[in-house]
């Protein structure tokens, strides 16, 4: 599965959400990236074993609700990694810049 394909899947489950508003879209997809990025933040700053695996769960539940299938692949690796990988980390967070909102 392509980066670009989990950008357009996230697109598809937010159009369905909001139908035809525009700004609707936009702000939700806004907030999804945030969400995103707040969990990876946490994954960072984790310094014990359970506060990266709530993390991964976190960002695994929020990728596997816009169905995000990429993401969750990553968050799952994540979950199985030492905590503070920053391997993990990056690819995270590349994949992240790849769906960032523009505009």
């Amino acid at each position: 599965m392509s980066m670009a394909y989990l950008g357009d899947a996230i697109d598809a489950h937010l159009a369905a959400a909001t139908g035809d508003d525009p700004a609707l879209f936009r702000e939700l997809r806004a907030a999804f990236v945030e969400s995103a990025r707040r969990q990876l933040d946490l994954l960072g700053r984790a310094r014990c074993d359970g506060n990266w695996e709530m993390a991964a769960m976190r960002l695994e539940s929020l990728a596997a609700t816009f169905h995000a299938a990429d993401l969750v692949t990553l968050a799952e690796q994540a979950r199985q990694s030492a905590p503070g990988d920053p391997t993990i980390q990056r690819r995270i967070a590349k994949l992240l810049d790849s769906i960032e909102p523009t505009g």
